[in-house]
Parts: C-alpha cells; sequence; structure tokens
C-alpha cells in the first residue's frame, strides 16, 4: 500500500477505533497545518465529556522499529508547543519491538492488522498479538532470499566482528548492492551498530536471536531438493563413507547437516537419519555408495543445495566435513521428530558462544 492509499484508508480504520468508547464516536478529523513534511499527516480533534485533545498523527508506509522511532522523535517534537496533543504513530503493521519504541515516547499507534494503544486522559484503548497480514511482505522476500542469506550468514557466523562494505561482500560473494540492502532491513529493525569503521550486528539478544527467530520463520527448506535413501550399513559407516568420498573428489563435497551435523558440535544429539548437503550428481554419489532410492522408510538424505552459500562456513570435525553451526540450526528447526531440541543444543553450544 502507498502512501496517498494508506493514508486515505486511516481515518476510517482510527474512527473505528474511538468508537469503542461511545462519547468519542463525534471526533472530528482535519487536515494537519504546515507542509507534508512537517511530521503531522492529519489531526484528530477529540472534545466531549471532559476530553479535550487533539490526536496528532503521523502515517508511515512501514513500521519498524527504525521508522517507529524517527517517526516518534518528529511527532514528540511536533507536540511540544500544544498541551493538548496527543502524538499517534500509524502504519500498516507495527511489530511489538516499535510498539515498545511508542511506549517509551509515550506516543499511540495503531495500524491494519488490528494492533493499537491509545492513552490520553480518560481513554485507554489496547490490542495486541495481531500477526502481520501481509504474508509475503517485500522486506522479508528481500531480506530472506538466497543471496541475502549468504549475507546473514556470515554476520552471525562472525558473532561481533564488525564489517566495511567491500569486506562483507566479498566474504559472501555477494555484490555491494546486495550488502547495502541487507544493510538497511536490518538497520530498519534496530539490530546493527553503524560507526565509521563499518557495522556490525548489535549484541546477542537485541540482535542475534531476533534476526534467527525471523530467519527460522522465513526460512524455506524445501527449495533444496531432498533425495531418499536407505542403507543396509550403520549410520557412523554410512558417514564414514560420505566422508571418504570427500577426501578422494574436493570438486564435489559433502557436508553434513541435519543431526549429523549437530552430533559433531553437541554430542548429546541422538539420531536414526545421516542428511548431507552434496554437490554434484546425487545420483552418482549414492550409486558408487550402494544407496537405494526409497520413497519411505530412508535413513539417507542427501539435499541438493539451493544455493552454493549453505556451504558457508563449512569445517571437518572428528574428520566428517559439516555446515556452519547456523545452518545446521535453520535446517534442524525445519526437522521433525526432535529437530527443534536439536536446535536448542546447537544454540546453546556453538551459536552463542559466537557472542561472548
Amino acid at each position: 500500500m502507498n502512501e496517498r492509499r494508506l493514508e486515505s484508508a486511516v481515518p476510517d480504520r482510527l474512527a473505528d477505533i474511538l468508537r469503542e468508547v461511545p462519547f468519542l464516536a463525534q471526533a472530528q478529523l482535519q487536515p494537519a497545518p504546515g507542509p507534508r513534511d512537517s511530521g503531522v499527516d492529519f489531526i484528530v480533534s477529540v472534545r466531549a465529556n471532559g476530553v479535550d485533545r487533539r490526536l496528532l498523527c503521523e502515517v508511515r508506509t512501514s513500521g519498524q522499529p527504525r521508522i517507529a522511532r524517527q517517526a516518534c522523535l518528529e511527532l514528540v517534537d511536533f507536540a511540544r508547543s500544544d498541551k493538548k496533543a496527543y502524538p499517534v504513530f500509524i502504519a500498516p503493521y507495527i511489530s511489538p519491538a516499535a510498539a515498545m519504541i511508542c511506549d517509551q515516547y509515550n506516543v499511540g499507534y495503531l495500524d491494519f492488522a488490528g494492533n493499537c494503544r491509545l492513552a490520553f486522559d480518560k481513554v485507554y484503548i489496547r490490542r495486541e498479538g495481531f500477526p502481520n497480514p501481509a504474508v509475503q511482505r517485500r522486506d522479508l522476500r528481500s531480506l530472506y532470499s538466497p543471496k541475502a542469506e549468504r549475507v546473514l550468514r556470515v554476520l552471525l557466523t562472525a558473532g561481533k566482528r564488525t564489517w566495511r562494505t567491500q569486506e562483507l561482500a566479498d566474504e559472501a560473494t555477494v555484490s555491494l548492492g546486495q550488502v547495502a540492502n541487507v544493510k538497511k532491513l536490518l538497520a530498519d529493525r534496530e539490530w546493527i551498530d553503524v560507526q565509521p569503521v563499518g557495522f556490525s550486528l548489535r549484541t546477542l539478544e537485541s540482535a542475534a536471536l531476533p534476526l534467527l527467530q525471523e530467519w527460522t520463520a522465513n526460512y524455506r527448506a524445501s527449495r533444496s531438493s531432498a533425495r531418499e535413501f536407505y542403507s543396509l550399513k550403520s549410520i557412523p559407516e554410512i558417514e564414514a563413507s560420505l566422508s571418504e568420498v570427500v577426501g578422494r573428489q574436493p570438486a564435489s563435497p559433502i557436508a553434513f547437516t541435519g543431526f549429523s551435523g549437530a552430533a559433531r558440535l553437541a554430542p548429546a544429539v541422538r539420531y536414526s537419519r545421516v542428511a548431507a548437503y552434496v554437490r554434484g550428481d546425487v545420483d552418482a554419489l549414492a550409486s558408487r555408495l550402494g544407496l537405494k532410492p526409497v520413497s519411505s522408510g530412508a535413513n539417507v538424505t542427501l539435499l541438493e543445495p539451493f544455493d552454493e552459500g549453505v556451504f558457508y562456513g563449512m569445517r571437518a570435525l572428528e574428520g566428517a566435513p559439516i555446515v556452519s553451526a547456523v545452518q545446521i540450526y535453520l535446517d534442524l528447526m525445519q526437522t521433525r521428530g526432535r529437530g527443534e531440541e536439536a536446535a536448542s543444543a546447537i544454540l546453546g553450544e556453538a551459536i552463542k558462544p559466537l557472542w561472548r
């Protein structure tokens, strides 16, 4: 929804909310004085039953935390000269993090998902917990596209490191423009610190964990082509055979993920299925190792990756190549049957220590 369409739709939505308080039903809307870029788009005058307020409303097309903070600062500044003013921030969707920012500045808010908080004089209206109705939001598609995910893997795997744009682009093997786009999207969420020497993710609690949570919710494991096989060999024997192939054919690397990768990082993980990314001919590899294609009862899953980025941070542990802890975590969170439990172990034993 562009800004003009959003502004035209807001008054009716705000009126619906105010009607919940009967004596506010006759509130009057008027255009804001001054230029459009003054920080206030329209004003709602409320005069009834001892209430005399002017709701100063600013409408933005994004409700991300950085945008919310900027709007709050403008609204608070605009309201200083008007004792009857009550500032209100409006956007298509306002996340819980953005809502907390509005609360900090004593700014009301409402969005088109149904979330709102208006608190002035005798009035208190609050709704929360409504998810973003725009499932295919442009910024999510952009931030969690294959090339953008390459940048995220590097940032999360590097922990506290500060990056210059060119360094990060080289490390992630993406363009400068891709890094700039990811940087902006992370900045909108207030997940990065920008300094003269570069930028980095903020702390574990304020950036890395929220990023992992949002990425997990938007990660599509189905982009990789999964092939199912069965072998009479034991799990250790199968993994040893796969590792041996890597040593003989470095041009077609294999990297364990899922439970196979997790067991190398968190020994307490128990499993009965091998999972590995394969860069090369999966059928030829399976034939060489005597793996039988099956539609059920598989104990080996070989994945043709949707992007080379899944191999970033690949290393050898106990003689077996594994993908990064971040990639293992993402894959486990999509895996049924104790996958989330194993992911939690990886988070505690392999990812959080990067931020100490």
